[in-house]
């Protein structure tokens, strides 16, 4: 049995796909969210959930919340004298949450559709995967949290063509991703967001304001862990009642004093307004890369409980000049989501005429070395072979050469981002691969293939030796080397240069033929139009190239009239 999965900061969920239709699994309480916490009792024994959560004000020193930001780094959580990382802590909710799909479905649960941010990098999306490989789950796929929530609103669209926006603030990471849907096919356009943006930093907010209300009657308590707690669970509180209430109580004890503040809604939101002022740019650079217009989206939908707030609803409505569709349910969307991608796993019959494509969230690219006017090298630039939002699976080549004569290697690290120095990007491989002693300016051939899997196959040719070099990147580890050999196999089937496809050769052997049949005006004209068919194959998308060749014939249509086969 196959399950989906929405791993989050705050809460986390399940479903199955079943009779046609996505729909969640209650846990041993009868709720759909289970709390992402974890803690020690005083016999020592763990609790996961709700009872966990409870004791989060009065009991800090043995429970942890809010861990999924810290997935893949080095942070430990100390409960009870041992340390935990935050996939092992997140490997706890997961087990939980397989335990209570396994006694309301009465059979034994073994692999998952795990959700993850869509601006996770390659480590966290690792330290994923391992927490489900902990938890006892065979992880199928992880996918991206937006994504998810597009299958789950998409799935009752697939009659009608149209383009939305996804808005995806949750408890402690923000996503965004613009999908269309045409044909049965549901394509992510654009993802971007903010890994450490969410419902805890606008609690944050509010803890500061008590701190500073309180200050001088606290002293050095105002830094102690039991009173922060006590706090941030006020805060959550209080930020919940705001999305609907003019103000918030907020009450704390401390000592045998009781303190209390109210808060305006409006004191809130103007406080809030840098954190809503950080929503714009990664709505700003997803309408760039997909080169689409607020106007031009049928629905901008809103997921996770943090866009409860009026202040983001309102945000939303001024960034594109509309109201937000408020139908969907922000809690459950990503797991209904993830079980839907469970079913396509499952070649469910209900959804044998869905497909489902998605975007490479960050650009992969190689480090390189530049020479500098006047002399010199400029070392440690990021050279993209893949760019974010690249529709996967994807295959890209870039040529590169040698700088400097007799160079016997090249070391290239393969990199992960968007900054322009390899060392603000996430390094997730390297390889060196020797080069023929000769003169400067050897040509070295590097390949990006990227499938939806997260599986990154870099080939690298030096031209003169004929020697070729692979390395292969499993981004979520997901199967065994049987399915990984396939899925490689599948990606193999990309590795054709547009400017070797068969279409497009003909098409500029077209080209040149009427360049040699016409003169003057018209000949200067197919000279152009050659030029910007040949600059679109380079760029080597090929939806673009598709779309080009299409403009391409109709523009030699106009010249020479139709063709004749």
């Amino acid at each position: 049995m196959i399950i989906g999965i929405d791993l989050g900061t705050t809460n986390s969920a399940c479903a199955v796909f079943r009779d046609g239709a996505p729909m969640l699994i209650p846990n041993r309480l009868g709720q759909t969210l289970t709390p992402s916490a974890v803690s020690l009792d005083e016999s020592g024994e763990i609790l996961v959930g709700l009872a966990a959560r409870e004791r989060q004000a009065n009991h800090p020193e043995v429970t942890a919340t809010a861990f999924k930001r810290y997935m893949g780094t080095k942070r430990t959580t100390k409960l009870g004298g041992k340390m935990y990382s935050a996939e092992a802590l997140s490997a706890l909710v997961l087990r939980s949450l397989k335990e209570d799909a396994e006694v309301f479905l009465g059979e034994p649960v073994t692999e998952a559709v795990i959700t993850v941010p869509a601006y996770f990098n390659d480590q966290q999306r690792k330290a994923t995967h391992r927490a489900g490989e902990l938890a006892g789950l065979r992880v199928e796929r992880l996918i991206n949290e937006p994504t998810a929530a597009a299958l789950a609103y998409g799935i009752h669209h697939l009659d009608r063509e149209a383009r939305f926006f996804v808005f995806d603030l949750g408890g402690g990471t923000f996503d965004v991703s613009i999908v269309e849907i045409f044909e049965g096919v549901i394509e992510v356009r654009a993802s971007t967001g903010d890994n450490q943006l969410g419902g805890e930093d606008f609690n944050e907010v509010l803890i500061t304001m008590m701190r500073e209300r309180f200050a001088g009657e606290w002293g050095n308590a105002v830094r102690d862990d039991r009173l922060y707690q006590r706090i941030r669970e006020q805060a959550e509180r209080a930020r919940r009642t705001m999305s609907t209430a003019p103000s918030a109580t907020m009450r704390v004890m401390w000592g045998e004093t009781p303190y209390e503040m109210e808060v305006q809604t409006t004191a809130f939101e103007v406080a809030a307004a840098p954190l809503v002022e950080r929503l714009r740019e990664p709505v700003l650079r997803a309408l760039r890369d997909s080169e689409l217009r607020p106007e031009g989206l049928s629905d901008i939908i809103l997921i996770g409980g943090a866009t409860r707030m009026p202040l983001v609803r309102r945000a939303v409505a001024r960034m594109f000049g509309r109201f937000p569709n408020a139908t969907v349910n922000p809690d459950e969307a990503v797991a209904l989501g993830a079980a839907v991608q469970a079913g396509l796993k499952a070649r469910d019959a209900a959804l044998k005429e869905v497909v489902v494509t998605d975007v490479c969230p960050y650009s992969l690219g190689v480090n390189i070395s530049r020479a500098i006017p006047g002399g010199g090298f400029e070392h440690g630039i990021f050279a993209p072979i893949l760019e974010r939002n690249t529709v996967i699976p994807a295959s890209r080549v870039h040529s590169f050469v040698t700088l400097a004569d007799n160079q016997p290697d090249v070391l290239f690290g393969i990199y992960q981002g968007e900054a322009r120095l390899v060392r603000d990007n996430v390094e997730i491989g390297k390889t060196r691969v020797k080069v023929p002693r000769g003169p400067a300016g050897q040509r070295i051939d590097v390949r990006f293939s990227y499938d939806v899997s997260g599986l990154l196959e870099v080939d690298i040719l030096v031209e003169q030796s004929g020697e070729r070099t692979s390395l292969v990147i499993n981004d979520d580890q997901a199967g065994d080397d049987e399915s990984i050999a396939q899925r490689r196999e599948a990606l193999a089937a990309l590795k054709t240069h547009p400017r070797d496809d068969a279409l497009n050769r003909a098409a500029l052997a077209r080209g040149e033929k009427l360049y040699e049949n016409f003169l003057g005006e018209e000949r200067a004209h197919i000279d152009w139009l050659i030029a910007e068919f040949q600059r679109a194959i380079e760029g080597q998308d090929p939806r673009t190239v598709e779309h080009a060749r299409e403009a391409f014939h109709t523009a030699l249509d106009r010249i020479e009239g139709e063709r004749f086969l």
